[in-house]
């Protein structure tokens, strides 16, 4: 009996192992056995499948996939004071991979965990800013980590309103151990903070990039 698969996990999941065995969008790909190695929170899968290359021929391959399920992000501005509003926050993963000391700049995102994308980002603009957010634009949808996570991460972009939380200030859900300080910055600031390594991460560059290319504030001038 394998857990998440047989046996409830501690979510109360089963069937675990029946993820993507029903596919039939690409003839090339015959999915023939999956695995459930984990399933703590996240679930971690080997995938055994047979897959046709372009010569004709076939080969037979496995991959690990990590789900965590979909997610949503959004970049908050202020086009009028020329601000945007990020958050601070320490990053594990980062931490042990190069990061001088985990501490990422990103924009607010989170889980859907059941939500809508727009409803998910409306609840993480609120718990990692404290702002109200006028409304919600979306911009795209990505595949971040292809090779190997499943996410796809919803795009949005909102306005804010300069009310109830200060710069500085720390938000977050302290049962899920957040501790997280929020930055108002000018949009130009944003911008070179990315040519300097300072804001390292691709949910973040991605929207301030495509804010002065095609968003609110598109056609500002380049930063030095």
């Amino acid at each position: 009996m394998t857990t998440g698969a047989d046996v409830p996990d501690r979510r109360g999941r089963t069937g675990l192992d029946q993820h993507g065995r029903d596919l039939t969008g690409n003839p090339r790909v015959r999915i023939l056995d999956v695995q459930v190695l984990s399933c703590d929170w996240s679930v971690l899968r080997k995938t055994t499948f047979d897959y046709r290359h372009g010569d004709g021929h076939w080969s037979r391959e496995q991959r690990e996939t990590y789900d965590r399920g979909d997610g949503a992000t959004l970049l908050l501005h202020d086009v009028a004071r020329g601000t945007v509003l990020l958050t601070r926050q320490f990053r594990l993963p980062a931490y042990v991979n190069g990061h001088p000391d985990g501490m990422l700049i990103e924009a607010a995102a989170g889980l859907l965990d059941g939500d809508s994308a727009e409803e998910a980002v409306r609840r993480e603009a609120a718990e990692e800013t404290g702002r109200r957010i006028g409304e919600v634009e979306h911009v795209f949808d990505v595949y971040m980590s292809p090779g190997s996570v499943t996410e796809r991460l919803h795009f949005f972009a909102a306005p804010y309103e300069n009310t109830t939380a200060q710069p500085g200030d720390m938000r977050g859900v302290a049962d899920e151990g957040e501790d997280i300080e929020v930055l108002e910055l000018p949009f130009s600031t944003a911008l070179a903070m990315i040519r300097r390594g300072e804001i390292a991460d691709a949910k973040t560059i991605m929207l301030l990039q495509w804010a002065a290319l095609d968003g609110p504030f598109k056609g500002i001038s380049r930063p030095a």
